[in-house]
């Protein structure tokens, strides 16, 4: 089946599009600090564990101290992307992540921040309209330490899809 459309979305239309994208680009996601607040509201809603609730529980715990969840350090990292990446460029949506590693616990306090690379980029042969984005996240806290990885894949609009996929005839 061909895709025939040369319609742009309205509103995607001046955003970067698959061919814009480069395997080896490296996005800065910026950073957040992460309060007690936050990790305390987080908690008591998706992962009410006491490390991440109760100070003396949190001390006493593995982790010595009052600690963000893993994932809302994923859905902060996400977040972060959203703003300075996602969103500038013609995103269909998320295919699924792999390879998440959580590397450090994050503190009360502590900033984190990061890059997301372009680790693959290919076009889907079912779908000559889309591409998939693949980025590598590295994630770390104020002090440059690892506090987390992982591997996400996106969809991304192809400006052309009349075009050969990758070289191919």
């Amino acid at each position: 089946m061909t895709y025939t459309s040369t319609v742009m979305n309205p509103v995607t239309v001046h955003r970067r599009h698959y061919e814009d994208l480069r395997v080896g680009e490296v996005i800065d996601i910026g950073r957040t600090t992460v309060t007690k607040e936050m990790i305390v509201t987080f908690a008591r809603e998706f992962d009410p564990f006491p490390f991440h609730l109760d100070e003396a529980a949190a001390k006493a715990s593995l982790l010595g101290g009052l600690a963000s969840s893993g994932w809302q350090t994923a859905a902060l990292s996400l977040r972060m992307l959203v703003d300075s990446f996602l969103n500038t460029v013609a995103s269909m949506g998320g295919l699924g992540f792999s390879d998440l590693k959580w590397k450090a616990p994050v503190m009360v306090g502590d900033t984190i921040g990061g890059t997301a690379t372009i680790a693959a980029l290919r076009r889907s042969r079912h779908h000559p309209e889309r591409g998939i984005v693949t980025l590598d996240f590295d994630i770390r806290n104020q002090k440059g330490e690892a506090v987390m990885s992982m591997r996400l894949a996106n969809l991304v609009e192809v400006r052309d899809p009349s075009v050969p996929l990758d070289g191919a005839a």
